[in-house]
């Protein structure tokens, strides 16, 4: 019974061991200066060069509330799913990837008095490098481009309720500028 049991301990060890570097989770710096946008990213490996990730992005902040003149918000929370493609191993150099994505958004009073509010859906395509800087440590750098549908409501201002603007459409945005740090385990 102790030689069989000691063989599964070793055993699995051999197995998690081998599972190693096969997970991570990131944060994106840039979104930080999205007016505070808090964000996580999680992948697993599923094969050698492939991943399947999923990330949340949310802000919940509005800046100078009840002041109409100085008032702007970009307060969303953003959910997408989808696959990271590496040519060479994964975490680890080039990388191109794909995911569906869905955001319920009120963003305004940035650039002008006017404020968007609605949901968002669609495909995001995007490319970049993951650099190695340890070996649990990486930094990952990237550009994505999102295309899609979107159902809206325009206001003349981020407070009064004056609609000049209300439909469907579709959109194609950049989506993400990615700067991000990645912990592998």
């Amino acid at each position: 019974m102790k030689r069989i049991i000691t063989t599964l301990t070793i055993a699995m060890g051999i197995g998690i061991g081998a599972s190693a570097q096969n997970w991570a989770v990131s944060t994106n710096v840039v979104d930080y200066a999205s007016l505070g946008t808090i964000n996580v990213q999680g992948s697993a490996g599923i094969a050698r060069r492939l991943t399947v990730d999923a990330s949340v992005r949310v802000n919940p902040w509005t800046f100078h509330k009840g002041d109409p003149k100085k008032q702007m918000q970009n307060r969303h929370q953003t959910y997408a799913a989808g696959l990271r493609y590496w040519p060479w191993h994964i975490y680890s150099g080039w990388w191109i990837s794909g995911m569906a994505q869905y955001q319920e958004y009120n963003r305004g009073g940035i650039i002008s008095d006017e404020t968007e509010e609605g949901d968002a859906f669609g495909l995001s395509a995007g490319g970049g490098y993951s650099l190695m800087v340890h070996e649990n440590i990486n930094i990952d750098f990237g550009l994505y481009l999102w295309t899609g549908q979107k159902t809206y409501v325009t206001y003349a201002c981020p407070s009064c309720g004056k609609i000049i603007d209300k439909g469907s459409r579709w959109f194609v945005m950049p989506n993400e500028v990615r700067v991000a740090l990645q912990f592998i385990f």
